[in-house]
């Protein structure tokens, strides 16, 4: 029992690596070698967090669809149908098949987010004249919500948020003033505050005591 973990770290690690590399880096912008480095960074993160139950293969397969959806919107911009809509598909499916959660959250969750995003995305259009939001970003919190219930959606976009403004902090201090007026693929910090309230709960239950 005690080499179940080890093996299947290794196993994601080498497969998801593979995976994500001919899914998400066709472009070589990123070796393989980094790709089966952060899926195997994911597997342990994973197995030091969750029981050694379904639980673990579900999680690395919301690791593995979060950190490529993450990637190529890093590179390209965009969060492809291919895997946002999976994604809350199977967020539904999840809901439904583990006995301590009921289907009905998550699907409401699913809407609230997408709704949300969309409405933001298309104020934001005509205010300002040009796309804050795109509608992979409003698919992608729906996946947040179809797997982490609507409860979870204001931890979900306040994580994100924090992260997103890191990430121009570091930006600034870097490369200078400038760089504020770039760009930023908000599906990365998305993803990432997906796979933070997955692990550990919304902030609700991270802040009690």
């Amino acid at each position: 029992m005690h080499l179940i973990i080890p093996i299947l770290c290794i196993g994601f690690a080498l497969v998801g690596g593979l995976a994500a590399a001919r899914v998400a880096f066709s472009a070589k912008r990123i070796s393989l070698w980094v790709a089966i480095a952060i899926c195997a960074a994911i597997a342990v993160w994973a197995s030091i967090v969750m029981p050694l139950t379904m639980l673990l293969p579900i999680t690395l397969c919301l690791g593995w669809s979060l950190f490529v959806a993450g990637a190529i919107d890093a590179f390209e911009f965009r969060l492809p149908d291919a895997l946002t809509i999976p994604l809350i598909v199977l967020g539904l499916a999840v809901a439904a098949y583990l006995p301590s959660e009921k289907i009905l959250p998550h699907a409401i969750g699913a809407v609230i987010g997408y709704v949300a995003f969309a409405a933001f995305a298309w104020a934001y259009r005509k205010l300002r004249g040009r796309d804050g939001l795109g509608m992979g970003d409003a698919k992608l919190i729906a996946g947040g919500g179809a797997w982490l219930g609507w409860e979870a959606l204001p931890s979900i976009v306040l994580i994100a948020s924090i992260a997103g403004l890191v990430w121009y902090g570091v930006l600034a201090i870097t490369r200078g003033r400038a760089a504020l007026t770039e760009r930023m693929p908000f599906g990365v910090p998305l993803c990432f505050a997906i796979w933070i309230v997955w692990l550990y709960g919304p902030l609700t239950a991270l802040l009690a005591p």
